[in-house]
């Protein structure tokens, strides 16, 4: 087969995913779950275990792992098109830290062990991971992590702080970042350990962001003893797995798909909508004007998206290409979010934290202002969790530019 047979092979497999996708959320996701992910409503620790298990069920929760450890294989174009099409849907985000994250991890460096204990309960969900990578003084800059874990007897005795470590406070495990050689240089003295959230020491303190709720946390670690088993791969190899993770966490198709569903959102508000002249909203000319700037901006992200796993799939991508993807992405969505508050008028002023968690409050606005708002807020942070816009901008510099 050649090589174009075999990409258009891949479109066609991507696009009868995109339909499956669709079926599945119009004829199998609870009613219940649709409608709380269509408000933006917060979604506790049980709604997204659901959600993962049924992922798991249609055999889509971990199908991108290779076929040897239980996944399907998928290309990047079909991984693209699973996470673009649920974004566009506006269902749940695919919960990344086990299935995307450690997952990958462990299959590519960890022990037989290591596979055998921890891959099943990652991908049934029966054990959920959070991310100890940031910490005060080392977000964007991770070679400046200062938790240490020094080797004594079989284990290793953690010390330090992690930061902004999103659903600590339902983890059963933390995949973390540690420091196990002062001595060597930044980079080289970094390993990859699995912590029992439930171990002596280990002490999570809520953080509490714009929207009233508390996704992020401080995860303190004092004195935490951690078996040597427990560590990923080589001591001193972390940096090496870090940038493997990385690759994973940058991925476009959940970004292009927030693009597209806020966007969309911002579309059907403004039509059905009556100004303050009693036309529909879509009939002002400046808000017309940005309509059709967001959406020339959305089609050349989708066109660079596009190419971009295109080049994932055949092996010539330069290794700037997510991270462009990530600064024009979510630059986009924020910037289409506070139109699409500022269309909402007076029900784009208050916020009632209680909507974001009861169904049938009366609202000032469309039943979805509410979470519309809660977006608004959290998602200001999208310019900087997964690598700031900084941080990328420096990456195409290298990657792209040679600079």
């Amino acid at each position: 087969m050649n090589p174009q047979a075999s990409i258009d092979e891949l479109r066609d497999r991507a696009e009868a995913l995109r339909r499956q996708v669709r079926d599945f959320h119009d004829n199998i996701m609870p009613a219940d779950l649709r409608g709380k992910a269509h408000r933006h409503q917060v979604l506790d620790k049980d709604d997204y275990v659901r959600w993962m298990r049924l992922l798991d069920q249609q055999g889509w929760a971990v199908a991108h792992w290779p076929r040897e450890h239980g996944g399907l294989g998928w290309s990047p174009l079909e991984r693209f098109a699973f996470e673009d099409e649920l974004a566009r849907l506006g269902c749940p985000w695919v919960i990344p830290f086990g299935v995307k994250y450690v997952g990958p991890v462990i299959y590519a460096f960890g022990s037989e062990a290591q596979k055998a204990r921890f891959l099943p309960g990652i991908k049934s969900t029966d054990e959920f991971w959070a991310q100890g990578y940031s910490e005060p003084g080392a977000g964007s800059d991770l070679a400046g992590l200062r938790t240490t874990a020094l080797r004594d007897g079989d284990h290793y005795v953690v010390n330090g702080q992690k930061v902004w470590t999103t659903y600590a406070q339902w983890a059963d495990w933390l995949f973390c970042l540690v420091r196990t050689d002062r001595d060597d240089k930044p980079q080289s003295g970094i390993s990859f350990l699995l912590i029992d959230m439930k171990s002596p020491g280990v002490k999570v303190v809520p953080i509490r962001t714009m929207d009233g709720y508390a996704h992020v946390n401080e995860v303190w670690l004092e004195d935490v003893r951690v078996p040597a088993g427990n560590l990923v791969g080589e001591e001193g190899k972390g940096w090496t797995y870090a940038k493997f993770l990385l690759k994973n966490e940058r991925t476009a198709g959940a970004i292009v798909g927030w693009a597209w569903h806020v966007l969309d959102r911002l579309k059907r508000h403004a039509r059905g909508t009556a100004g303050a002249d009693g036309r529909p909203l879509i009939g002002q000319p400046l808000l017309r004007q940005r309509i059709g700037e967001y959406e020339l901006r959305f089609l050349a992200l989708e066109r660079t998206a596009y190419q971009a796993v295109a080049a994932m799939c055949d092996g010539s991508e330069n290794g700037g290409e997510a991270s462009l993807i990530k600064i024009r992405g979510t630059e986009l969505y924020q910037e289409v979010m506070e139109t699409l508050v500022e269309s909402l008028g007076h029900a784009g002023a208050a916020f009632d934290v209680r909507a974001l968690h009861e169904a049938g409050l009366p609202p000032l606005g469309p039943d979805d202002a509410g979470g519309i708002l809660k977006d608004h807020f959290y998602n200001r942070a999208a310019t900087i969790f997964g690598g700031s816009s900084e941080i990328q901008r420096n990456i195409v510099a290298k990657a792209v530019l040679g600079l």
